[in-house]
């Protein structure tokens, strides 16, 4: 099924049923989202980046399914039900009769001046804005999955999987995005932090700090209702899920520090080590931030080379590119974590 196809369909506010007044149209490297004032529907993009298949309606099926399932955990009251995207007489329809083409995940649509950017534009987002969100995810991370099946994922061994899979993908944007002395910089700052820190790395599977986490926890996926809404965790890899707290407490730091929060960030650490206990995230999580930073300029690398976008987008992206390997270069050369 061409997806081009469902998504002009799906933009038109007569689509949904009953009609909607308006539709508003986003899209990330994965995903096509429609916002329809009440309810969000997230069509999944038919790609493959190899730590990601979607290429066809069974996988996007299951991984809408699971998308929902992990994300209850977190946001209960917003993802509501996966529906399917059938054909009826030459043309797409939601959750209509015969064979279905695509999925959708239905969500409650959030209210977009409480999404963490606009609430961080607004210079509304506060030392107790950011407390609440930690004192979130302190129980959950308490109750989240752990031992065999997860634990494999925190090893030294385990994460350093995804450390080599970055620097194998990022290698045709090396000296055409950011430098190469940035990439082996960061590549050996990465390879002498294992070296150093196995002893360490042990110690924090036998502590139970290895769980089934959030794995993509930013700003931009934090709404601030009265109790934060944490949203759009990774369904679509194990790998990405499964890991250490301060992997997940990483990202949320170096988003905070790339937005020029850095005392919010260090609040970040501060409350989450007195309310959990672990004495040990201060010394992972420069490691982390800098494999976040890492990351995310992958993402944009890749965002930017999406068929769909214009120009002017396609710069933006590779320059959004750019300023992450600069931070994760810059967590580097600081040395950030005790090794």
């Amino acid at each position: 099924m061409n997806h081009a196809w469902l998504v002009e369909a799906m933009k038109a506010p007569s689509f949904y049923p009953p009609p909607v007044k308006a539709v508003r149209f986003l899209q990330t490297h994965v995903s096509s989202v429609f916002l329809t004032g009440a309810l969000a529907y997230k069509l999944k993009k038919p790609v493959d980046f190899g730590f990601l298949d979607f290429t066809t309606p069974e996988l996007r099926r299951r991984f809408c399914e699971k998308e929902v399932e992990l994300n209850r955990r977190l946001a209960p009251s917003v993802y509501l039900r996966v529906e399917p995207v059938t054909v009826v007489e030459g043309r797409p329809v939601l959750a209509g009769g015969g064979e279905a083409v695509d999925w959708v995940v239905v969500m409650r649509e959030l209210a977009q001046e409480l999404h963490g950017p606009e609430v961080l534009a607004r210079g509304e987002l506060t030392r107790a804005k950011m407390d609440a969100v930690v004192d979130r995810l302190v129980p959950f991370y308490r109750e989240a999955a752990t031992g065999p099946g997860v634990d494999e994922y925190g090893t030294l061994e385990g994460f350093k999987v995804n450390t080599d899979e970055n620097f194998e993908q990022t290698a045709p944007y090396v000296d055409v995005v950011f430098p190469l002395s940035h990439y082996q910089a960061i590549r050996s700052y990465t390879e002498a932090f294992y070296a150093a820190n196995r002893a360490l790395f042990q110690r924090r599977v036998a502590g139970g700090w290895i769980r089934e986490c959030h794995g993509d926890l930013h700003l931009g996926n934090i709404f601030f209702e009265e109790s934060p809404i944490i949203f759009d965790c990774i369904e679509f890899n194990e790998r990405f899920r499964c890991c250490d707290v301060a992997t997940d407490l990483g990202f949320l730091v170096m988003d905070l520090e790339y937005s020029g929060r850095p005392d919010l960030a260090r609040g970040v650490v501060e409350r989450y080590v007195a309310q959990s206990g672990d004495r040990e995230l201060p010394a992972l999580i420069g490691f982390f931030a800098c494999y976040r930073a890492y990351v995310r300029g992958k993402i944009a690398c890749f965002t930017s080379d999406d068929p769909g976008l214009d120009e002017e987008a396609r710069i933006a992206q590779r320059k959004k590119a750019a300023e992450y390997f600069a931070l994760s270069h810059q967590y580097a050369q600081e040395g950030k974590v005790a090794s």
